[in-house]
């Protein structure tokens, strides 16, 4: 299957239709699944779609929005707990979804291939590349992550700059570099490190998960905030916590103490797992 270029659909004039505000949602950040929504008056996307389209149409209503409304999808990486749903809900939606070039072929894209509204809508980028969507300006960077190509990104509209980055080892110089001058940052905390040893999972999997292509662990998290975080970030998300190997106390008294050593003003928030965010409005 061969992707277009995604000019092909998405025009300029489509991203100049106004908007007030900038309204964020992680609707689930887990193993289990990963949804965030990201909306302004007029362009409404989803980050990832690791929930199935009921859950999301459900998680959507809590916080007044409709799946109808939704613009686009934008893919972090294949693994099943971002991509899962996404078959139904291009199939409902029959919206364009932006997933880097080598990502998509590793997606199998036949059960979104006929929908209502025609072909599914497969915009390809280059990780590290920035595009629009709507009233948002994305741009995608690269993230350690044992996928073919993991991506983070930052999301620019209604002059705020969101980012998010789960789904990774450690946190190296290009990630830093575009999550500063972010409002909010929603980020991976994982794992406590002791917990994962004595914890259930095989052996195999306790060195995948530590691996540098890995997952983040709590005391990783907090040595990006103590070095070199920026103190401007608003708002702190921590997320995507193991419910076998993390506790989101743990997650907070790590995060917090690194925080204040640093006398930082940056509100910190912990999403637990199978639940969704507060929603944060700008």
């Amino acid at each position: 299957m061969r992707f277009p270029p995604i000019s092909y659909f998405v025009t300029l004039e489509a991203y100049r239709r106004g908007g007030s505000g900038l309204k964020v949602c992680v609707l689930a950040t887990s193993s289990s699944g990963n949804c965030t929504f990201v909306g302004t008056g007029s362009t409404r996307i989803l980050i990832d779609a690791g929930l199935s389209a009921k859950e999301t149409v459900q998680r959507l209503k809590a916080i007044g929005e409709r799946i109808e409304d939704i613009t686009a999808i934008l893919v972090t990486h294949e693994h099943s707990d971002h991509v899962c749903g996404l078959p139904v809900l291009l199939k409902k939606l029959g919206v364009p979804v932006f997933v880097s070039e080598l990502t998509a072929t590793q997606i199998d894209w036949t059960e979104a291939e006929s929908t209502r509204r025609g072909p599914a809508r497969v915009c390809t980028f280059a990780a590290g590349s920035a595009f629009s969507v709507g009233d948002f300006r994305v741009q995608s960077f690269s993230v350690p992550h044992d996928a073919v190509d993991a991506c983070g990104f930052t999301v620019a509209g209604a002059s705020i700059k969101i980012g998010l980055a789960m789904d990774l080892g450690y946190v190296p110089e290009n990630v830093r570099y575009h999550l500063d001058g972010c409002e909010l940052v929603v980020l991976e905390s994982n794992h406590d490190l002791e917990m994962l040893k004595v914890g259930p999972y095989p052996w195999s999997l306790k060195q995948r998960v530590m691996g540098r292509r890995g997952h983040l662990s709590n005391d990783a998290a907090a040595d990006y905030l103590l070095e070199s975080f920026d103190a401007r970030v608003g708002t702190l998300v921590l997320g995507h916590l193991s419910e076998q190997n993390n506790h989101p106390e743990i997650v907070r008294l790590v995060a917090q103490s690194a925080i204040a050593r640093r006398a930082m003003r940056t509100r910190l928030t912990v999403v637990e797992p199978r639940k969704q965010s507060e929603v944060f409005s700008f």
